[in-house]
């Protein structure tokens, strides 16, 4: 293997100025273009007695696909050559520094603003990227190949393991990409636009924690960082979406993630209301909503206690009267148990009522293939409907009962057999917002 060193010249024409790159087969050097004085850089693939030939087609693809590209946020191809068992690859250099450099030398982390306009100007390079036809894949975002120019751009570096043609069924290949940073369909050699996608979400993770992804913990593969940022709940949904472990959950294109962020997709499109009871959890893969009971205003407080002394004898009554019934069928039983059971059944609704409004709990579960709506009195469930996401038409409200402030506002799921009524007690503003959270959810209109 051949040794190069600090004023070698290669191909007569690039004289070797600094080492950027410690890889003995394959360096990155700083050199001089000594026929335009010029600072560029030179990539050498070097080998001694036997020739790696994966690599020979990998350097070579990277020179093809540099060649194509013509980006002012990606290297300029320049040369290409190979000559006493070293293949030469000469573009740009891009003068500013490394993020990676960023995170080491100055101990940082990004601010929200900073991580998005990252964001969109690796997108808008992805999104030129992709769209070549046939789409060109980088497969190895990361800091280190990110550097911040001198002009204050971001530009994306090191298309070593860039693929730019459709893996063939069967074949072998090699193994891509850098832990953290890669997902796991890349190590399969099942790389697509969103495989740069989640490089993408990771890095920016990587920027905004100060911690590398594959440092961070990790549940179920999703990458736990939202304990270590001070990131809006639409940022962290959004690179949580990014970071899917399954490709086919995050934004299918560079695109989408870009309209996505712009747009503010997750963002909360109806405003909370104030001093609201209501516990919502939203993420990515699920939508929790736990509405507690109201407290028991004085009003309802002697209601309740004289129905309660007024509904127990005559529950007892009209069990004993059942229970005769069943022994000895005949009207001597039965007509006293109805007309017992007639004056009994609305206190009985309207006691009930006023008992679940001061101490049951509705909660809704919403994951990505189905919901759940639970009834809950002193924590046992008493009550439970569920359907499929896939089946849902629609939500709406509807009015089961009007008192002055909190009121038996349902809203109501609508699937293509069914309708579903959740009616816990509700102001209008509540419900409109639980229903605009769920449709938002959803992606519903």
């Amino acid at each position: 293997m051949t040794m190069l060193e600090v004023h070698q010249v290669l191909g007569d024409r690039y004289q070797l100025q600094k080492l950027l790159s410690k890889n003995p087969s394959r360096q990155t050097w700083l050199v001089v273009d000594l026929e335009c004085q010029e600072q560029v850089v030179v990539k050498v693939l070097t080998f001694g007695a036997v020739v790696d030939w994966t690599n020979v087609k990998l350097f070579e693809r990277e020179a093809e696909v540099l060649k194509q590209l013509n980006y002012p946020q990606i290297p300029r191809y320049r040369d290409y050559f190979c000559k006493n068992s070293q293949f030469v690859l000469v573009e740009d250099y891009i003068c500013g520094v490394s993020f990676k450099e960023l995170l080491t030398q100055e101990g940082r982390k990004f601010s929200e603003q900073e991580i998005e306009h990252i964001a969109k100007e690796i997108l808008l390079l992805l999104i030129y990227l992709h769209e070549q036809n046939p789409p060109v894949l980088h497969r190895d975002i990361k800091p280190s190949n990110l550097i911040l120019g001198n002009d204050g751009r971001v530009h994306l570096v090191d298309f070593g393991a860039v693929q730019n043609r459709v893996a063939a069924v069967g074949a072998t290949f090699t193994v891509i990409g850098t832990y953290g940073y890669a997902p796991m369909e890349q190590f399969s050699d099942r790389a697509t636009p969103a495989t740069d996608l989640y490089a993408l979400g990771a890095t920016l993770i990587h920027l905004a924690t100060g911690t590398s992804p594959a440092d961070l913990p990790q549940k179920e593969l999703r990458i736990q960082f939202k304990n270590y940022v001070s990131l809006s709940p639409f940022l962290i949904q959004w690179l949580e979406y990014l970071t899917e472990p399954a490709p086919e959950r995050r934004p299918s294109t560079a695109r989408q993630a870009l309209e996505m962020l712009e747009s503010k997709a997750f963002s909360i499109s109806n405003i909370q209301p104030k001093n609201t009871r209501i516990k919502l959890n939203k993420s990515i893969d699920e939508l929790n909503i736990s509405i507690p009971p109201i407290n028991a205003n004085i009003g309802s407080i002697p209601f309740f206690l004289i129905s309660t002394v007024f509904i127990t004898p005559f529950l007892a009554i009209a069990s004993m009267l059942t229970v005769g019934f069943l022994l000895k069928p005949g009207i001597t039983y039965l007509i006293p148990s109805v007309i017992i059971c007639s004056v009994l059944i609305p206190f009985i609704f309207m006691w009930f009522r006023t008992l679940e409004s001061s101490c049951g709990r509705t909660e809704i579960n919403l994951k990505q293939d189905n919901f759940l709506v639970k009834l809950k009195l002193f924590g046992f469930t008493y009550n439970q409907k569920q359907g499929c996401n896939a089946e849902i038409k629609n939500i709406f409200p509807t009015t089961l009962e009007k008192n002055i402030e909190y009121s038996r506002l349902a809203l109501v799921i609508e699937t293509n057999t069914k309708k579903y009524s959740v009616s816990p007690p509700l102001t209008d503003t509540e419900r409109l917002w639980l229903i605009q959270e769920i449709k938002d959810w959803l992606k519903i209109s």
